[in-house]
């Protein structure tokens, strides 16, 4: 069954009772985060307390851990202390600020086993996505829209025009390599509206869900992000009508006045599968 991860939630890793109210948000993954969530002189106490909280039972929720960027002075010691206390319960290493095939290698010669996930959030990440995606150690990957956005001197627009160009670049290494991509966080999380445009169009772009920085964003990612009750209809009338054809020795079929291909077969088994994926997780 494939793991949904619609909604991606930041967690500082320096909070005790946020990490544990992590365990009851329907979040589809937590990130323990050591970076930017963390103050300079609490990041070695978080470090050290993170291997206890990442044993505790999180359900089927993903744990990923966001480690300092390896050119700060704090980034090694993460990832040996991953390597070293973490590894064994938690499910990704997440590296901020990767903008080569390169800075993952450095993490990977410290990190020998688990599967590593990047921060794309520079102009050079953009056009070496390609080559990042590639990486054999890499899962997944994550936009960090802020700093990009910083880093190319674009306003904030509601529909991100100046980024979709390295948005898309990344989608495209992404399913090219057959990584997860999930989309950056929206700041204003009181904001529902806004927060629903952008996970919609986050949906629409092909991204597979969204990191999310408050636990009040959950639902409306979530709902975005799941098959809507419409879409597994007719996912199920299409494989039906499908394999009815085949029967006939008919290589196509028509459902709703258009053409089901092979193609469309496979986007419907997918449909289906992350709607059971998503049900078993709400049956916990």
């Amino acid at each position: 069954m494939i793991r949904p991860f619609r909604s991606v939630l930041y967690i500082p890793a320096a909070n005790a009772r946020a990490i544990e109210k992590a365990r009851t948000l329907a979040a589809d993954a937590i990130i323990f985060d050591l970076e930017d969530a963390v103050a300079p002189d609490a990041k070695a106490d978080a470090r050290a307390a993170l291997p206890q909280a990442l044993a505790q039972d999180y359900g089927r929720r993903a744990k990923i851990v966001r480690i300092n960027g390896m050119d700060s002075v704090w980034g090694e010691d993460d990832a040996r202390a991953f390597a070293s206390g973490m590894a064994a319960h938690a499910d990704a290493l997440l590296i901020p600020k990767v903008s080569t095939g390169a800075d993952l290698d450095r993490v990977a010669a410290l990190v020998p086993d688990a599967p590593l996930w990047a921060m794309l959030e520079t102009p050079l990440a953009m056009l070496n996505a390609a080559e990042i995606a590639a990486h054999p150690r890499l899962e997944g990957m994550v936009m960090g829209t802020n700093d990009l956005a910083k880093e190319i001197g674009s306003r904030l627009r509601p529909d991100r025009l100046a980024m979709l160009t390295g948005i898309g670049l990344c989608i495209l290494a992404a399913r090219a390599h057959g990584r997860l991509i999930l989309d950056g966080v929206y700041n204003a999380f009181k904001d529902d509206e806004g927060l629903r445009a952008e996970s919609e169009q986050s949906r629409d772009l092909g991204f597979d869900g969204k990191t999310l920085i408050h636990p009040a964003q959950l639902a409306t990612a979530n709902e975005v992000f799941a098959p809507t009750a419409d879409e597994i209809d007719l996912s199920r009338r299409q494989i039906e009508a499908f394999e009815i054809a085949q029967a006939e020795g008919r290589g196509v079929a028509v459902v709703d006045g258009r053409l089901v291909e092979n193609l469309h077969v496979d986007t419907a088994r997918a449909t289906l599968a992350k709607a059971e994926a998503i049900a078993a997780m709400a049956a916990e």
